[in-house]
């Protein structure tokens, strides 16, 4: 599952680490009374229950818990927010698994964000504003893929500086299960380029206590460029028909996003007249999975379907189905968007030949207007092919930095409002707008497969 590390473009901080000792402020405001700006000293509420206790569930993890459990309720800590250094300077971060193999699709973000600020030369408001950019990785070597206690530790020093207005990130839906409330009781904005989880945004579509359970001050910071897994999942088990497709068995890695797409590609392949002979959690460290495969095997499948990231071991899966006998001819592999990425087909080798992937927009080389135009600006400027979420890394960049152009000050609550309020950005991914959720308004999927060692793509995937 280890992909080559390419470090032609590695990640470098243009700011100051955050972190260290913040100035201690001279007021504290509790955060129910936070003035709009909330820019200056201000003590971030102690906790979620104090602020949502209608919206609690039963057990409110600690900083250290796994984070991957739709529903429950993410543990907030008391954070001092400095004011910043310089009223004249924002600071934007990327919160981004830059360790362990989501590496090459996290850098290829980063250079999309870097692109994005290149454009403009790092300066907002006719260069009255200067924007920095800092990479935070949120992911440790010992998980080998985003940490719980990493994820939370960034979120904490992101609501503590003053000078940080905005967040990209995260890949992982369940990492941004974290984030969000720490951000969110600091007013600071977050801008996903990759988090389809449909239950941080979306009422009725994840657990009882979703969305609101992420917002404990009563107000959206989140919103993301990219359609959300109640569509993906039903588009991919209409694929999966039209592939001629009758009976399939499910797997899930039992975090937060693979167990919800898996979820939605369940009922909708219902839907749609596919016998499920059967659905099971994996463990996404074990060594090989033969014994639940020659099990699987004993059903005669005619598509194994895998609701998780290359991360979750994805790659030893489909060795594992391949070695116990289920050939690609016979039995299919599909996955979401998470196993979209070379580094599945490095840790798949030839037995990732044949995959089946959906992702919840258009490969970057199918990209039309704007997005043809950024596709070729990146290669000549990377001189290296963009992984998918390179395309929507730099529309969240543009997206915040025309806030800040509309803001034209350090004020986290206006520039979050002016995110949130985007409409008819005519941007490389086509012209689109948030919801009230959040959501965007774009809806196009597309097909994919692993043909001659390389992802290739297949056709747009209607919604319905």
């Amino acid at each position: 599952m280890l992909r080559p590390k390419q470090q032609t473009n590695a990640p470098m901080n243009l700011s100051p680490k955050l972190g260290g000792t913040s100035p201690t402020p001279t007021k504290t405001y509790p955060t129910q009374h936070l003035n709009p700006t909330g820019l200056r000293t201000l003590l971030v509420a102690a906790s979620i229950a104090s602020l949502c206790a209608s919206c609690q569930s039963p057990q409110t993890p600690t900083a250290t818990s796994s984070g991957s459990t739709p529903g429950s309720t993410p543990a907030a800590t008391p954070v001092a927010v400095s004011s910043p250094a310089d009223p004249n300077t924002v600071k934007i971060v990327s919160m981004l698994p830059m360790t362990g193999s989501a590496l090459g699709q996290a850098q290829t973000m980063v250079n999309g964000i870097k692109q994005a600020l290149a454009e403009t030369d790092s300066k907002a408001c006719d260069g009255k504003i200067k924007m920095e950019y800092e990479v935070l990785d949120d992911a440790t070597a010992a998980a080998g893929k985003w940490d719980p206690s990493q994820v939370t530790s960034n979120a904490n020093k992101v609501a503590a500086d003053g000078s940080v207005v905005a967040a990209i990130g995260h890949y992982n839906s369940g990492a941004a299960k974290l984030s969000i409330p720490v951000l969110n009781q600091a007013n600071v904005v977050m801008v996903s380029p990759a988090n389809t989880y449909p239950g941080l945004t979306k009422p009725g579509k994840g657990e009882p206590k979703e969305p609101n359970v992420y917002y404990p001050a009563g107000t959206r910071n989140f919103s993301r460029v990219v359609p959300a897994d109640d569509l993906q999942g039903a588009v991919a088990a209409n694929w999966a028909k039209s592939l001629g497709v009758k009976k399939v068995y499910i797997l899930d890695d039992q975090e937060l996003y693979g167990k919800g797409i898996a979820d939605v590609f369940e009922a909708s392949a219902k839907t749609a007249g596919i016998e499920v002979l059967g659905r099971e959690g994996i463990d996404i460290k074990a060594s090989d999975y033969k014994a639940l495969m020659n099990k699987i095997k004993a059903l005669n499948p005619e598509m194994i379907y895998f609701g998780g990231t290359t991360q979750s071991n994805a790659g030893q899966i489909i060795k594992d189905i391949r070695n116990v006998g289920m050939t690609q001819e016979a039995v299919k592999f599909m996955g979401p968007d998470g196993i979209k990425e070379q580094a599945l087909i490095d840790a798949g080798g030839k037995d990732a030949e044949g995959v089946y992937a959906t992702f919840g927009g258009l490969p970057p080389k199918e990209l039309t207007g704007e997005g043809a135009k950024w596709y070729a600006g990146y290669k000549a400027k990377y001189n290296a092919e963009p992984e998918a979420y390179a395309a929507y890394a730099y529309e969240s960049a543009k997206v915040i930095i025309g806030a800040i152009n509309k803001v034209c000050k350090n004020d986290r609550a206006a520039i979050r409002d002016a995110v949130l309020a985007t409409k008819d950005f005519n941007g490389v991914l086509g012209n689109w707008s948030f919801d009230a959720n959040g959501d965007t308004s774009l809806t196009t999927m597309s097909g994919n497969v692993v043909k001659g060692g390389k992802w290739e793509f297949v056709s747009p995937l209607k919604t319905e």
